[in-house]
């Protein structure tokens, strides 16, 4: 159910994220977003008095956060983490979406920089921002895993960068073969990069 259990300008910024993932920026129109969100379309303006740049903005703003909340939720979830199994973790959670409900949706973060990084600064930043959220985790989980400190942030950007790259790929072919095969190559390396003994042990 969109946004249940949140405010309608919640429900917006949620509804907008996710026709912004199925369809992209440009074919998400404002009376869209109120539809899917049960929302007057009067309260978009009184909402969102920049209109739809700051809507686009704040739900790239909202996916970056929910990527970030997902490190943890995956970590928690492992019963021994390593920076394979983390990175398997984030894999599966796309390619159990496809397989149960099709090739139909990407990343709203990947969706808003292809389309608007050129023309829109905001939501250039906004985009920049969300990937370095969701990165910021990943590193820190990497180092409490026993990876180098001077490697985390590149190791985070290299997870990040293979997920939305096989994303891309699987939506296109219409298969999770991209996923699973960066899923088995990456884990093995990943894993080799946890060369000391995690923080506490």
């Amino acid at each position: 159910m969109a946004g249940s259990g949140r405010g309608p300008r919640e429900r917006m910024v949620f509804s907008a994220a996710q026709l912004i993932r199925r369809d992209g920026v440009t074919a998400t129109g404002m009376r869209d977003v109120a539809a899917h969100a049960g929302a007057p379309r009067g309260s978009l303006q009184h909402y969102f008095p920049g209109g739809k740049e700051q809507l686009v903005n704040e739900a790239v703003e909202w996916a970056g956060r929910y990527a970030a909340r997902r490190v943890d939720r995956f970590l928690a979830e492992l019963p021994r983490p390593t920076p394979g199994g983390l990175f398997a973790a984030m894999v599966r959670q796309w390619t159990d979406e496809y397989e149960n409900s099709g090739f139909g949706t990407g990343c709203p973060v990947a969706a808003a920089t292809v389309d608007c990084t050129a023309s829109t600064e905001s939501t250039r930043t906004a985009a920049a921002d969300a990937f370095a959220c969701w990165n910021r985790p990943l590193a820190r989980a990497l180092g409490e895993m026993g990876v180098p400190a001077e490697r985390t942030e590149a190791l985070a950007t290299l997870m990040i960068g293979a997920l939305e790259g096989a994303i891309l790929i699987a939506r296109a072919e219409r298969d999770v073969r991209a996923l699973t095969s960066v899923a088995r190559e990456l884990g093995p390396l990943l894993d080799g990069c946890a060369t000391e003994a995690p923080p506490g042990r």
